[in-house]
């Protein structure tokens, strides 16, 4: 089964190796009808602490690093 990929925005950057991203989705809600966001923060491994709150990034699952980490985030796109 490949790996899930989500693409979201740092929130928290503040753990050492560990970012926060927060995930928004759309859905249509089951009574109203009506194009709903979602959003969930799952906490990331990013070994060389290169992101920073605010940039948009994309993370994989992986195997559980900790408790909260299952999630680790993809290598910067080369310019």
């Amino acid at each position: 089964m490949p790996k899930r990929i989500l693409e979201g925005v740092v929130v928290s950057d503040k753990g050492d190796k560990t970012v926060v991203v927060k995930v928004e989705r759309t859905i249509v809600h089951p009574i109203l009808k009506k194009i709903v966001r979602q959003s969930k923060k799952y906490h990331a491994h990013d070994e060389s602490n290169a992101y920073k709150a605010g940039e948009a990034i994309r993370i994989v699952e992986c195997a559980p690093k900790s408790k909260l980490k299952t999630w680790e985030v993809l290598p910067k796109a080369s310019a």
